[in-house]
């Protein structure tokens, strides 16, 4: 679903280490570890996280594609060690070993698990639930960073706030004249990332009573990005739908399963008339006066902003695990347990917005073209339409 950029990650989650490539990049673009850094610490907080976030404190090296802190054009390559791996040397060895390692046979719900052993015929679990287990989105995350750096200096801001975590809702609006980097600034002083301060003390309560039961919870998100002209995506074909690529890479993120664009699913309730953004002009550009579709028509941005709200299942590793079947045995037991988080929906929020950022980086390079990002600024300078 990518056209113009394409990204790779590698590694497990007690491993060394996890690598990525992001290939696309124009050249130019100014960029740095502590820029980087900055987007992996926002993935890291929230309150429900475990015992892992204790241990690692995410910094992302740059291996290759950037000279004197400028992109060459060449493949970007990203490291991050697990500081957690001198805890499992040989449980994760790459070499063969004589010592006796317990192999994991209790799938647990929701998870990998058991498709995975079934896919590709293994006897253990650990070789699917290493790289099936959320600590891969930390380099999406990180190679993220560099298409949100690319999007910053062309005017593009993303940004996203928590909406409910279980069954604790915040209605709190959105002001229009709130840019996606202060919505940001003010969810990541939250430790849910919600707005209202009362409903993050009842996201908080319904957490910890969570974890009390040994129990997980999910939650709803919204991610906004502003700044984007005319035209990104196009109706002209399935794959170069903008909808269609926002919602192929949210959803390659395991956790989530459901997603919405503007009005979503309450669009289904109501009459067309109450649905479409009337269009206005104000002397010197189109508006609407209403923004229903989400910043995006007939699989193109049409310069609003957009929207999208995603929701994220609970984490299927539980304190108190639910039922399941030995994969040798066949004797009914308790799912494997392994260290979990009870709640990660703020950090969800933050994965999405490199989602979304992978997508938009890609749809902005392939409308204005350009291997520099002079030549990119200049295409837009000279096309582009808001």
């Amino acid at each position: 679903m990518m056209h113009r950029l394409k990204y790779l990650t590698a590694g497990e989650s007690h491993g060394r280490g996890l690598l990525g490539i992001l290939d696309g990049m124009p050249a130019g673009l100014e960029i740095t570890e502590n820029y980087i850094g900055d987007q992996l610490v926002r993935r890291q907080m929230g309150h429900g996280r475990g015992g892992r976030m204790k241990i690692e404190t995410d910094r992302a090296e740059i291996w290759c594609g950037v000279r004197h802190g400028k992109t060459l054009g060449s493949p970007v390559g990203l490291l991050i060690h697990n500081k957690d791996w001198e805890n499992w040397t040989k449980k994760m060895s790459v070499e063969p070993i004589d010592d006796h390692i317990n192999k994991v046979t209790l799938p647990r719900p929701g998870h990998a698990d058991l498709a995975g052993i079934q896919k590709y015929g293994f006897d253990d679990i650990r070789n699917v639930l290493e790289r099936s287990s959320a600590r891969e989105t930390t380099m999406r995350v990180a190679l993220g960073s560099v298409c949100r750096k690319l999007l910053v200096e062309v005017g593009i801001e993303v940004g996203s706030r928590v909406i409910q975590i279980h069954h604790v809702k915040d209605d709190t609006p959105v002001f229009e004249d709130l840019s996606p980097d202060q919505l940001n600034k003010i969810a990541d002083k939250s430790p849910v990332r919600c707005l209202d301060k009362n409903t993050a003390i009842a996201m908080m309560k319904t957490i910890d009573e969570a974890k009390a039961n040994g129990d997980s919870v999910g939650g709803l998100f919204e991610v906004v990005a502003t700044g984007l002209p005319y035209g990104l995506g196009s109706y002209t074909q399935w794959d170069q739908k903008l909808h269609a690529r926002i919602t192929g890479l949210m959803m390659s993120v395991n956790a989530f399963k459901g997603i919405e664009i503007g009005s979503g699913f309450s669009s289904g309730t109501k009459f067309g008339s109450e649905v479409h953004d009337e269009i206005g002009w104000d002397g010197e550009k189109f508006t609407r006066y209403s923004n229903n579709a989400g910043g995006i028509e007939g699989g193109m941005s049409n310069a609003q902003p957009i929207v999208l709200r995603m929701v994220m299942k609970p984490i299927p590793t539980l304190i108190r695990p639910l039922r399941s079947v030995d994969i040798h045995t066949k004797e009914e037991k308790d799912a494997y347990k392994e260290r979990t988080d009870v709640c990660a929906v703020p950090a969800a929020s933050i994965i999405a917005e490199s989602m979304l950022c992978f997508v938009l980086a890609d749809a902005l390079l392939e409308k204005f073209g350009g291997d520099s990002m002079d030549q990119l600024k200049a295409h837009m300078k000279a096309t582009a339409k808001y």
